[in-house]
């Protein structure tokens, strides 16, 4: 498939290369002058090319008017190779041209993919495309119906494909500046939107579990915790959206009751990894911020289009605790353990990430003149890929803006696959003596 190359790079080293090399090849394309209305510097260009790629959805610029139908093209083909997968693309490719698929090959893929093995790769890759053409479809006929008669068939039509590609691999990118603020209360967006981001979030494994699986029992541990998982924090961070904005006259103090409904159950849906938003994120609450942060952290699930440390590594961490203050020896789950490896795991996922937030909110603090709270949201709106901003994107630093490019990044791929690219983990057979250890 591909050729064997002079330096002999690991999966995970060889998706970081691919990736780069699709976000510089973006950023040349952004650049031209066919791409834009306006002359935008190169570390623009490079910003709007990674956030796109990474399905972030943060701007420096606006895109509905910054960028000409052609630069609005290409990011959209960067959110859509960057959501479903470069190396799912490929694979579509050397399918289409009758091209065999190594085990080299297979090994990036379950890597890209974030699979615990190789065998059914293929197919769950076939999957993936088949899916996300389809769902995407829909949505598009349901948005023109909705946008077609407010803005003619050929702006209605674009909007809807845009919006729908966006929305699915929850890029959170829009063409109108104010994102989804001015549907608000319209029932067809909000359903239709939200539940692009949500199946896209939830994660391509759990998709095909419930296709091919007719019975709830029979679905994978993965799958039940994914499915009760996401109701559960969905319902719960609507709750909390709709008590602590509810007279906040910035946000949903002015709506009316209906209106508030809709506006608190997208923001809590969008939060996690989406990037749309119907309200003003700026003007939220001091309390209704450090929920959100707290969404975008945990993020989306595995093999999903979204970002974040995932939804099960957080649920595995809880699990984990909650094992321990009761003295348990296994972590049991519908009836399932959890193996040890995969505590060890959610652990190190977690706190590589905290550790490269921090990093890089230490340096924003130095070449950034905006308040902390500020700072701290846009680093983590990059990491988990969602895209919603305070409003201080733009008006970054190029220092700041390459490290937010850096996060984005990491959000994406994931902070063990960097880790993996730095590092050649060993299973070593020496076994030392164990030992007490005062911890807490």
């Amino acid at each position: 498939m591909w050729r064997r190359p002079f330096i002999k790079l690991s999966p995970p080293q060889l998706l970081i290369v691919v990736f780069i090399f699709f976000g510089l090849l973006g950023t040349l394309l952004l650049k031209l002058p066919v791409s834009t209305t306006e002359s935008i510097t190169l570390v623009d260009a490079l910003f709007t090319a990674t956030s796109a790629m990474t399905v972030t959805g943060l701007a420096v610029v606006d895109t509905g008017t910054a960028y000409t139908l052609f630069g609005q093209i290409v990011i959209l083909f960067l959110i859509q190779v960057g959501g479903i997968g470069i190396m799912t693309f490929a694979v579509l490719i050397f399918i289409m041209l009758g091209k065999k698929i190594g085990f080299q090959e297979r090994l990036i893929l379950q890597q890209a993919l974030n699979q615990t093995s190789v065998g059914g790769i293929i197919l769950l890759v076939r999957r993936i495309i088949i899916f996300s053409f389809l769902i995407e479809g829909i949505a598009v006929l349901l948005l023109s119906y909705r946008w077609i008669p407010e803005y003619g068939w050929w702006d209605g039509f674009y909007f809807s494909v845009f919006h729908a590609i966006s929305a699915f691999n929850n890029a959170g990118f829009s063409i109108w500046s104010d994102s989804l603020m001015q549907y608000v209360g319209d029932p067809v967006v909000n359903i239709v939107i939200s539940f692009l981001f949500i199946i896209g979030g939830i994660g391509f494994t759990v998709l095909t579990d419930l296709w091919y699986t007719k019975e709830f029992r029979r679905l994978t541990l993965h799958t039940k915790i994914m499915l009760f998982g996401t109701l559960g924090i969905n319902i719960l961070a609507m709750f909390v959206f709709f008590v602590l904005e509810y007279f906040n006259p910035s946000t949903l103090g002015n709506f009316t009751f209906i209106e508030k409904i809709w506006a608190a159950y997208f923001q809590a849906v969008t939060t996690r990894t989406a990037g749309f938003n119907t309200i003003d994120i700026g003007a939220m609450e001091t309390s209704s911020i450090m929920w959100t942060l707290l969404l975008m952290f945990i993020g989306a699930g595995s093999t999903s289009t979204g970002g974040g440390i995932k939804l099960t590594t957080f649920i595995i961490i809880i699990l984990a605790v909650n094992t321990f203050i009761k003295g348990k020896r296994e972590i049991v789950i519908f009836n399932r353990s959890i193996h040890q490896n995969y505590v060890v795991k959610a652990l190190a996922i977690s706190t590589i990430s905290i550790l490269f937030i921090f990093f890089s909110l230490f340096i924003l603090t130095i070449t950034e003149q905006a308040d902390f709270l500020l700072l701290l949201f846009e680093v983590i709106s990059a990491f988990g890929t969602v895209g919603l901003s305070m409003g201080i994107t733009g008006n970054l630093t190029d220092i700041g803006k390459c490290v937010i490019v850096f996060i984005m990044l990491l959000g994406k791929l994931g902070p063990l696959t960097l880790a993996y690219s730095l590092a050649k983990p060993k299973l070593s057979k020496v076994r030392y003596p164990n030992e007490d250890l005062l911890t807490g």
